[in-house]
């Protein structure tokens, strides 16, 4: 399994927007239901969002961005930003329900 944590900081005026985008991600991975990915995103009062990824091969991490919905949440998140993403590759030290075993 691969976790990757991706953080970012929206401009306030277009943290919304950026958050109808990602649910739009969400909602094409519930349509297409791709074995091997777990995606979850949280988004925090200040316009922060963090995104946790886990794919059980390198492969799989293309489910997630050859979407339609992906491809227009990409579009335009560096002019969306304050802080540009970032990512980051995790090792998991602890997991109690978050994850799969």
């Amino acid at each position: 399994m691969k976790h990757h944590l991706i953080r970012y900081k929206t401009k306030p005026e277009l943290a919304d927007e950026n958050e109808r985008l990602v649910k739009a991600v969400f909602q094409q991975l519930r349509d297409k239901s791709p074995e091997g990915v777990r995606y979850m995103t949280w988004r925090s009062g200040d316009g922060t969002f963090v995104h946790l990824v886990e794919t059980e091969t390198e492969g799989h991490a293309d489910l997630i961005t050859g979407l339609a919905a992906f491809e227009a949440f990409q579009s335009g998140i560096r002019d969306r930003c304050i802080e540009p993403p970032h990512r980051e590759v995790m090792t998991v030290v602890g997991n109690y329900r978050m994850l799969d075993e």
